[in-house]
């Protein structure tokens, strides 16, 4: 985690765009914002429809929102890192809005949920205006790559590296033993529990790396940390509560303490 000086204040630790989100799937954007506070961005900025700004900003209130017009360019200003995908519904919609984002994104992308399935099967590399990453789990995996996820499952290792060179940035494998790899080096996560196979929890990650990303971090390690620091809040809960038991919700104050 970058070192936090003294006299710092929140312009200096990052502010994060959270594109996630639905009528149907509020909870998705809530917790990718939650994460992202708990792990250290300054600010974050919810880009929504207008009929879901005030229940965001009542859900999370050290949040603030922006209007989510299709236009990226109209909210982009001011971010230094974007999540983008969990809960947006994989519509045609939402390939408009994240090809646009594709074009005209100036600052880390994390690629997450819908956003993958919109832009899957990948064919060639993803043609981008800066860094991505993308955080599939098995199942959106096997899309990417136009595979199924037993192949997937079958040699998670070359699953990674495949993703990483058919997204053209780093590519995180989610799942029991997340894998990290950028085509070159490739991390193997040990943190983590079966508690943590439960909705909303990968958007919790989504956040995570982020906050990481938005303050300066490289991609390739702010993914491994996301991702070990992820599985640590989620062994502290299950220790603390049980793993059946965990939720998705309980990470983001369970992260406050792995960071200290």
């Amino acid at each position: 985690m970058p070192r936090r000086e003294r006299d710092a204040h929140k312009g200096a630790f990052g502010t994060v765009g959270v594109v996630a989100g639905s009528a149907a799937m509020l909870g998705a954007a809530i917790l990718v914002a939650r994460g992202a506070l708990r792990s250290g961005a300054g600010l974050v900025r919810v880009v929504l429809p207008e009929a879901l700004r005030v229940p965001l900003t009542i859900a999370v209130p050290c949040a603030t929102t922006l209007a989510r017009h299709p236009d990226p360019r109209r909210w982009l200003g001011g971010l230094d890192a974007v999540a983008v995908g969990p809960g947006l519904g994989a519509t045609a919609g939402t390939r408009r809005l994240v090809n646009a984002l594709l074009r005209h994104c100036v600052v880390p992308l994390v690629l997450d949920a819908d956003a993958l399935n919109v832009l899957a099967p990948l064919r060639r590399p993803i043609a981008a205006g800066a860094p991505i990453v993308l955080t599939p789990h098995p199942g959106e995996a096997a899309r990417l790559l136009g595979t199924d996820v037993a192949a997937i499952q079958s040699d998670r290792r070359a699953a990674a590296a495949a993703l990483a060179r058919a997204g053209g940035g780093v590519a995180v494998l989610k799942g029991a033993g997340t894998l990290v790899c950028d085509g070159r080096r490739l991390f193997a996560n040990t943190t983590g529990n079966p508690g943590m196979a439960t909705g909303g929890s990968g958007d919790v990650l989504t956040g995570i790396l982020a906050a990481l990303l938005a303050l300066g971090m490289e991609p390739f390690a702010a993914a491994c940390l996301a991702v070990h620091a992820h599985g640590r809040a989620g062994d502290l809960v299950a220790r603390r509560r049980s793993e059946a038991g965990l939720l998705a919700e309980d990470l983001p104050d369970a992260l406050a303490e792995v960071w200290r």
